[in-house]
């Protein structure tokens, strides 16, 4: 039978798991595989598990429930092993990554910011700003034929909106950073100019709170989107 793996913990944690639980449509208790500094949360299962509501749910109950109580390595949806002889020579063949990291992680949570501009508000401040934009825009609304015009304007417009964005990003970050223990930036979706996570101590998180609420009330059209104390799935 697969075994699914939720977490890596140590072997002193509390590992309170009575009332999780696990994923499948017929869910296994959740146990322990252990070696002598380690620990992995497991349950057995009986098919491939899929990324459904329910499931996606279960995997992050336990890994918060978990984290609720110490330090927690959680592993992404969805991985297994063959069985508890496979999971527990994976703890033993990294034991000193996984406890180097669950050193680095203690006292931490992660939090994502994610952000996005009213693009009619920003497409204002680049014609109010930018001479050429303005003179190109002009033109067209005056009834200037060019066919050049449009493909000019957009090419320049477009340029702008990402440098513009780009630099309110890193000021953005830089903002957060002091707060932060580590930071992890990605490409934002579409929509969006800002999409980072970062490792916030437990000591700093008031702060951190307060500091992105007063991102949120200076920069003016945009909008910022907060998530967190979450498992520290970016750091491990």
């Amino acid at each position: 039978m697969t075994v699914y793996v939720y977490s890596v913990i140590a072997a002193d944690h509390p590992a309170r798991l009575d009332h999780l639980t696990g994923v499948g449509a017929e869910p296994s208790p959740l146990r322990l595989v252990r070696t002598d500094r380690l620990c992995a949360v497991v349950s057995d299962v009986e098919q491939e598990i899929r990324a459904k509501r329910r499931d996606l749910t279960a995997h992050q109950d336990v890994q918060e429930s978990l984290m609720a109580d110490g330090t927690v390595l959680p592993l992404q949806f969805g991985y297994t092993a063959a069985d508890d002889q496979a999971v527990s020579e994976a703890l033993r063949e990294r034991e000193a990554e996984y406890l180097d990291s669950l050193e680095r992680l203690e006292g931490c949570a992660e939090y994502h910011v994610k952000a996005s501009q009213d693009e009619e508000a920003l497409l204002r401040e680049i014609l109010g700003e930018s001479e050429h934009a303005r003179l190109l825009n002009e033109r067209i609304r005056a009834g200037d034929t060019d066919p050049r015009l449009p493909l000019q304007l957009g090419e320049l417009v477009a340029a702008e909106i990402r440098d513009r964005q780009e630099s309110l990003a890193a000021g953005l970050v830089q903002a957060l950073l002091p707060y932060a223990r580590e930071h992890a930036v990605r490409a934002p979706a579409e929509g969006d100019l800002l999409n980072v996570s970062l490792l916030v101590p437990d000591d700093h998180k008031d702060a951190f709170i307060d500091a992105e609420g007063g991102l949120a009330r200076q920069v003016d059209h945009v909008t910022f989107r907060f998530t967190g104390p979450l498992p520290p799935y970016s750091f491990v």
